[in-house]
């Protein structure tokens, strides 16, 4: 009888123990099946739905995506049938849609407006995201259904595409380390979880260090002739940091390069620069060093694991440039020349300081500073008399007039689109005919929660798989934002950055091919800047200065001597800007054609590093390894040289349209439109060919850049 009550009692347990699960099942169910990320998208050309995600929507979202994608790749592993393209390459390819869409929302938004929750969550979310490739790419049963169909790739009757597709594919997953077998694939593993969570972490440690650093002055003369619309945004900066009066300056661009151009306070200047160039190397806390070590460190073990000399070799092998040696001689032509002007640059700007009566030895904190005092001086130039023409949103109508000239698109701004943050713009973007292209948001001012630099994301790429999916892509910039007095006025520099970004857009804008992983901007990385780069030849013409650039307050278009003076003033100074990229470029490279896995003092290898190619005392590299977000945050490891390759490009293709006679010849912006729809369907060199019928040639940028 008590045996029987005993059963009877555990049944009872048991069952209450079941409903309690049921319930959390259930609500956790009503959780997913309410998260508007999942959701379909009700929306206007279904745009996300920004007004009803909430942050602590993206981790159970994401967490939820990688479930579904898995059980979509576990039907394809068991499918019974013969491996197909269709139930195989294709299958892959048009899988994962849901986390497709929620991660690329996600990314967009921790990097543009990030709090303490999206922080948390790209913490947590990161490793299950590798983890998660990992379980598709080293799959080895998955992999044998794609070699089969890969092995069968001539017989097929493939179309261009679907055998670029199939090829690609395949080559993903060799790359991935597929065929790595035993303890080295359990390691890949480790070290793939690793450097995401490293990654992360050294990101998270430099917008920290960045956001932290201030220099506050009350001393008016501190300011020299910084515009009234900079000291406005710097006395609300102090404001903000809790100063009764007085100006903040910080390490965001629009605060710190302003303040180095202009004040003649020289030791501040020196304390901000030094801010700038020590942010992650303060042996604190934030600090990145470790971090440098352990990522350079792993880089180059798993390159060895997957049969690479370097992880450099492994990263070129699927770009333009190919192999290391291919870089170092692209660079190796232009270094020279680049120092060469560099020097006499700083031997120009070190008299000029002499001639203020200081006799000290010139600092790279100077440089700035100087530079606008001979611009004033040679030019008869002063930044300041070009401002009042650059307002952000004129800026803005430039470059869709442009777009209007060259390929007829038009713009048409949609109050009724949600966004992440009040201070975004959405566009509809329409073709010469009215069709619809795509979509395009602008999220244009600094803040504190977004990270720095300018950059473009895909929100959804095109594909036309089922049916024809249009674009929908973001700008992404760091501008001053306007002051209650003073609207944004844009830097020459910032104006030819918002160029650059819209350039990117045009390409995920104009994609026009089946698959989305071939689409818009998804190309090799060297090939990646080329069309963002192009953008730039055209900003300071002329022609199209006198559709955009009117003075924010009168209408006045910017006179003919002013655009020539600044144009001559602008080209000063250009060994420094190639010489300043050029060694961050050396050094991405160096830290990446380490052989050996031993850990490098970060210091003393960057010092040896620049040493080597004769780096002048008085210019840093642009990017210094603790705050390389580019290489140690972002996509660009062994890759930070392609905007270099990228300029040979597009100096070549201007001038192509220079040499027409008509800077909007038709003919060659529909070619060159072409090129841009293929995407990554063929290899960059490829598509480069077909539209100018020629590979490039390097002579049009040794020219622009004046060696």
């Amino acid at each position: 009888m008590k045996k029987i009550f005993f059963i009877f009692l555990i049944g009872i347990s048991l069952l209450s123990c079941k409903t309690e699960q049921t319930k959390k099942d259930t609500k956790q169910m009503q959780t997913i099946v309410e998260n508007p990320l999942l959701a379909k998208w009700e929306t206007p050309f279904g745009t996300p739905p920004f007004d009803k995600i909430k942050s602590e929507d993206y981790l159970p979202a994401m967490q939820e995506a990688i479930k579904r994608h898995q059980k979509e790749i576990d039907a394809i592993i068991n499918n019974k049938e013969k491996p197909t393209f269709k139930n195989t390459v294709e299958a892959l390819e048009t899988s994962g849609k849901d986390l497709n869409k929620v991660t690329s929302v996600f990314f967009a938004v921790s990097a543009a407006n990030t709090d303490d929750v999206l922080k948390e969550t790209r913490k947590k979310i990161m490793p299950q995201l590798t983890a998660h490739s990992d379980a598709i790419k080293l799959n080895s049963d998955l992999f044998k259904k794609v070699k089969a169909v890969y092995l069968q790739k001539d017989n097929l009757k493939l179309d261009a595409e679907e055998k670029r597709l199939l090829e690609e594919t395949y080559k993903s997953y060799v790359r991935a380390g597929v065929n790595v077998e035993g303890k080295q694939k359990e390691r890949l593993k480790e070290i793939n979880k690793r450097l995401s969570e490293l990654s992360t972490k050294f990101g998270e440690n430099l917008l920290d260090e960045t956001n932290s650093f201030e220099i506050y002055t009350n001393k008016k003369e501190d300011l020299g002739n910084l515009s009234e619309s900079l000291v406005a945004m710097a006395a609300e900066e102090a404001k903000k940091r809790g100063h009764q009066n007085g100006w903040s300056f910080t390490l965001q661009r629009p605060s710190i390069n302003p303040f180095l151009q202009s004040s003649p306070n020289r030791e501040l200047r020196e304390k901000i620069f030094w801010g700038y160039a020590m942010r992650g190397n303060n042996n604190n806390d934030k600090d990145n060093k470790d971090i440098v070590q352990e990522m350079t460190s792993l880089r180059a073990e798993k390159a060895k694991i997957l049969g690479f000399n370097t992880w450099a070799d492994y990263v070129l092998s699927d770009n333009m440039a190919e192999n290391p040696d291919n870089v170092y001689k692209l660079m190796d032509k232009l270094w020279p020349a680049s120092l060469k002007m560099a020097k006499k640059e700083r031997d120009l700007l070190a008299k000029e300081m002499q001639n203020d009566g200081i006799n000290d030895p010139f600092r790279g904190s100077d440089w700035r500073y100087y530079v606008e005092k001979v611009r004033a001086k040679n030019y008869n130039f002063n930044e300041d008399e070009t401002k009042p023409y650059f307002e952000f949103n004129n800026v803005k109508k430039g470059v869709f007039a442009l777009a209007n000239k060259l390929f007829g698109l038009t713009f048409k701004e949609q109050k009724d689109i949600t966004t992440w943050h009040k201070d975004q713009q959405v566009y509809e973007v329409l073709e010469a005919d009215g069709k619809h292209l795509g979509v395009i948001y602008m999220d244009f001012f600094a803040r504190e929660s977004k990270r720095g630099g300018a950059w473009m994301n895909e929100l959804r790429n095109q594909s036309n798989v089922d049916h024809f999916v249009t674009p929908i892509v973001t700008n992404n910039f760091n501008f001053p934002a306007p002051t209650k007095d003073t609207p944004a006025l844009l830097s020459f520099s910032q104006a030819q950055t918002l160029f650059h970004e819209f350039g990117h857009a045009l390409h995920g804008l104009f994609s026009n091919v089946k698959y989305g992983s071939m689409s818009g901007t998804n190309v090799p990385r060297d090939f990646v800047e080329f069309p963002s780069q192009v953008m730039e030849n055209w900003m300071s013409e002329p022609r199209v200065l006198a559709m955009y650039a009117k003075h924010y307050k009168t209408g006045e278009i910017i006179p003919d001597a002013l655009i020539k003076k600044m144009n001559k003033a602008n080209s000063f100074n250009e060994g420094f800007r190639t010489t300043e990229y050029m060694a961050a470029a050396y050094l991405d490279m160096n830290w990446h054609t380490l052989k050996d896995t031993v850990k490098k003092d970060v210091n003393a290898f960057e010092k040896n590093a620049m040493a080597k190619i004769g780096l002048i005392k008085e210019i840093l590299p642009r990017y210094r390894s603790t705050y390389y977000a580019h290489i140690f945050d972002g996509g660009y490891s062994a890759g930070y040289y392609a905007y270099l390759w990228s300029e040979v490009l597009d100096a070549d293709t201007f001038n192509e349209f220079k040499k027409t006679g008509d800077i909007f010849n038709q003919d060659l912006a529909k070619k060159y439109r072409k090129m841009l729809a293929s995407g990554g369907t063929k290899t960059g060199m490829e598509l480069y060919k077909e539209f100018l019928g020629r590979e490039p040639k390097i002579e049009p940028l040794i020219e622009k850049k004046g060696f």
